[in-house]
């Protein structure tokens, strides 16, 4: 080899090195929750009894739970939940990706791919929804889609007892109903 052609091949040879000393890896990213770095307690299968004056509400379950704040905030993950009468009867069930649970506020969010589905065989399907103990309500400010048989509903936030029979809607998009009978005809 000539010497031009050896100077050739040490040029290309050294920036070949520059440039591979030059690459930078992306640094690894965790597969873990940060929550469980932060939180003051974690638990799983977790699960929670909601009373109201002696009377079970609610039960609460869920996979994993990450408390904060002294224990008064709760993080959940793959929420379920069972709704209650007055006398005991199972009046809906709820499922969900993700909530959190305040103690001292006695309320609860839902998030992600909301269900609540009801004895009677209504089901209501939101992206979040509020559970308020002691008033025993289920709201939402998002868009909703509330079915039973014959009749469907689709809005914008509404009010509610846990097993729907008093469904305030604050904005209606769509709705289609069977055949209705006015009193009197």
């Amino acid at each position: 080899m000539s010497g031009r052609g050896w100077l050739v091949f040490v040029a290309v040879a050294c920036a070949g090195l520059v440039s591979a000393c030059d690459t930078r890896t992306a640094p690894p990213i965790a597969r873990g929750s940060a929550m469980a770095d932060s939180a003051d307690q974690i638990m799983y299968g977790a699960h929670f009894n909601l009373t109201d004056k002696g009377l079970s509400r609610a039960e609460l379950l869920s996979d994993t739970a990450y408390f904060f704040e002294d224990n008064t905030r709760v993080e959940l993950r793959k929420v379920e939940a069972t709704f209650f009468t007055t006398t005991g009867a199972r009046d809906a069930y709820l499922t969900a990706k993700r909530g959190t649970y305040r103690s001292r506020l006695n309320n609860m969010v839902a998030r992600g791919d909301v269900v609540v589905t009801t004895e009677e065989g209504r089901r209501l399907a939101t992206p979040e929804l509020k559970y308020d103990q002691a008033m025993n309500e289920i709201s939402s400010d998002s868009a909703f889609v509330l079915t039973e048989p014959g009749r469907r509903l689709e809005g914008i936030g509404f009010r509610s007892d846990p097993n729907m029979q008093n469904v305030r809607i604050l904005h209606t998009k769509s709705g289609s109903t069977g055949v209705v009978t006015l009193p009197g005809q």
